[in-house]
């Protein structure tokens, strides 16, 4: 089976209290960071933390469409995206209002999540470059993917940490 680096960045974590966990970290973390932290990043060619919170933004829509198609179809097929594509815009794009998306959509997802029996996060699905997996695979990976990304953030905002 493929690899999926999200999930592995998880270890062993509870997904759904990284997932719960994970908007108030960034809430600390953007007052951490302060408007000009903003535009600093870990290095040359990485993203700056503006980038980082609007691309969260725009995963959470595509984990709030998986999640929903998931529990909707048998053996949902995952539609992958091109994350650099979709970055193109970012540098334009307003980081608080990126955060404050990205935290009411989280708040909505967990509020689904909550409601479903444990038998839901049994369900097959698959993902084309990362093959079969169950519902439960992808909140872990949406967890790990938020773990990936604070822990960027987190270096950003901790100016030793840079290059």
């Amino acid at each position: 089976m493929p690899v999926n680096p999200y999930q592995n960045q998880l270890g062993e974590a509870d997904p759904l209290s990284e997932i719960t966990a994970a908007p108030q970290r960034i809430r600390d973390l953007i007052e951490r960071l302060g408007s000009k932290g903003f535009e600093q990043s870990r290095g040359p060619g990485k993203w700056n933390a503006r980038q980082i919170i609007c691309h969260l933004a725009d995963v959470e829509i595509a984990f709030a469409f998986r999640i929903r198609q998931a529990l909707a179809e048998d053996r949902h097929v995952i539609q992958p995206f091109d994350e650099s594509t979709w970055a193109k815009p970012y540098a334009s794009l307003d980081a608080q209002s990126a955060a404050d998306s990205y935290v009411a959509l989280r708040r909505w997802n967990l509020a689904l999540l909550e409601t479903l029996p444990v038998s839901a996060f049994s369900k097959p699905l698959n993902h084309p470059e990362r093959g079969d997996m169950v519902f439960r695979d992808l909140i872990a990976t949406m967890a790990g993917h938020d773990l990936n990304h604070l822990q960027q953030l987190e270096a950003i905002a901790d100016p030793k940490t840079r290059s």
